[in-house]
């Protein structure tokens, strides 16, 4: 029986991330460099080339330095990469058609490397703006190796200013990832027995990302025992406001500059022998890919077939949409759809301003790049608001464009994009979703199992429980997935005691 689309929290909003503004000042100090270096050469119609990699300064902020240098040296070749394939297209193949085909399985591409190499947000998004728009600029094949160029230059700019805060702050991500379960643990603490399994899932959640963050650090020896506290909430009991204020006096200390605190003071030797290695790549299903490269493929046409002059924010819009399960993937349509509306606004207004001048147009649209990292993780509604007049000004980078037709355009393929990425969501079920739900019933049963018996054995635990938690919400987002909730909550309720038991 297919499932209702969800209409709770659809525009609600969350508190602003913590770190928002790392990625946000990251990206505009990324950005401005090569901006105003084209601005003093009269060349800011290269700016397409040298934002798509200054805005790989977007990624890894919550990664620990080694982590965050290597991911952000493979997503700075996939923007290469991408817009390579991107301008080889726009150079030698006529077809419009055709090159909407193209930009949408290198968005499809983008999507499943970005997911199953876990990079986070803003995930494939940015790159599949970049390269599709490239698609659709005048090109000539000799060309192509200098521009590449800049897109190389311009993201090994983004890889210096990200590892920048490493020479002030060496253990900064590892700090604010320990910061982030005891804050979790806090909140659980206050709660006492009503906290209910939103809130354990949480700290689970933030104490495994924390132990990953940590485990090839130098300060893993201060860090471990302030996890091993933030952990022992998970073992219940009555609301503790005094305990739950001493977590987050904690996390306060490690966000701040100060020594670190903890029953430790010194630092170790060394990481531990292989605990410094990247994650083994764990490939999505392929209906994600094959949402992403239909949905935007059949958007792509249609703005065509309409008549529109800017058919690939119709594929950009498709693959925004393409989400986890259907259930987000209608809220992001949504969000999109609303966000766009109010960002022409945005646009209009600021208009004026940006026309006074080069320097004036790019202020703006780094102003609105700020912005859009301040607001995003508060609703994507919200961050599309400043992203949607941003990348019109980017167009206005290379030649001024008439506002009313520019608009309209942008309004009817954001349109068409939401609402055909929507149904390539429905059409294309991931058949995947209930194994894996099996799957990590499972594995939790088995952790359970051993938990009293292997070392370990208590992380493997909390481990199978939030892959059981993820899975589960997959599965009930989908809207022809039968999911046995009453089996999998009795599963998941025996995990949570056995791991409650194990901490206290």
């Amino acid at each position: 029986m297919a499932k209702p689309l969800p209409l709770r929290g659809l525009l609600r909003l969350n508190p602003p991330a913590d770190i928002w503004h790392k990625p946000a000042l990251s990206a505009a100090a990324a950005l401005a460099v090569p901006d105003l270096t084209l601005l003093a050469l009269d060349r800011l119609d290269l700016a397409l080339y040298t934002s798509a990699g200054a805005l790989c300064a977007l990624y890894g902020h919550d990664r620990p330095y080694r982590a965050r240098a290597r991911m952000l040296a493979g997503v700075v070749l996939a923007a290469v990469a991408g817009m390579g394939l991107a301008l080889a297209g726009a150079a030698l193949v006529a077809s419009p058609a055709v090159r909407v085909a193209l930009a949408a399985v290198v968005a499809a591409a983008h999507r499943t490397g970005c997911d199953a190499a876990r990079v986070g947000p803003p995930g494939n998004i940015v790159l599949t703006f970049v390269t599709a728009t490239a698609f659709f600029v005048p090109q000539h094949a000799g060309e192509i190796p200098a521009h590449l160029g800049l897109v190389l230059l311009s993201g090994a700019l983004a890889w210096l200013v990200c590892m920048a805060p490493g020479l002030v702050r060496p253990h900064g991500p590892e700090r604010i990832a320990t910061a982030r379960a005891l804050e979790a643990a806090a909140r659980l603490r206050s709660a006492g027995p009503a906290g209910g399994t939103r809130a354990r899932h949480a700290l689970l959640t933030a104490i495994g990302a924390a132990r990953r963050t940590t485990a090839a650090s130098a300060v893993r020896t201060v860090l471990g025992p302030l996890l091993d506290e933030a952990e022992s909430a998970l073992a219940g009991g009555a609301a503790e406001p005094w305990a739950a204020e001493s977590l987050r006096e904690r996390a306060r200390l490690l966000r701040g500059g100060g020594p670190l605190p903890g029953p430790a003071a010194t630092v170790s030797a060394g990481p531990v022998a292989g605990a410094g290695r990247p994650p083994r790549l764990a490939w999505p299903s392929p209906a994600i890919g094959i949402r992403v490269a239909l949905g935007g493929s059949v958007a792509g046409w249609t703005a065509l077939a309409l008549g529109m002059g800017h058919p690939y924010w119709a594929v950009v819009s498709a693959a925004s949409v393409c989400q986890a399960h259907t259930g987000l993937s209608w809220q992001r349509g949504v969000q999109r759809v609303l966000g766009n509306l109010l960002g022409l606004a945005v646009f209009t207004a600021l208009l004026p301003l940006a026309r006074t001048g080069a320097v004036a147009l790019v202020l703006v649209t780094l102003a609105l790049q700020v912005a859009a990292e301040a607001t995003i993780t508060r609703n994507y509604w919200l961050g599309s608001v400043w992203v949607a007049p941003m990348a019109l000004f980017l167009g206005e980078f290379a030649t001024a464009h008439p506002a009313g037709p520019l608009a309209a355009d942008r309004w009817l393929d954001t349109v068409v994009g939401a609402v055909l990425g929507l149904m390539a969501c429905v059409l294309v079920t991931n058949r995947r979703a209930a194994r894996r739900v099996e799957r990590a019933v499972t594995r939790l049963r088995a952790a359970g199992r051993t938990a009293d018996e292997e070392p370990g054995a208590r992380q493997q635990l909390a481990g199978a429980l939030v892959e059981l938690r993820e899975a589960v919400e997959v599965a009930a987002g989908e809207w022809w997935v039968p999911t046995p909730m009453e089996a999998v909550s009795t599963v998941e309720r025996e995990g949570h005691t056995r791991l409650a038991r194990l901490v206290s």
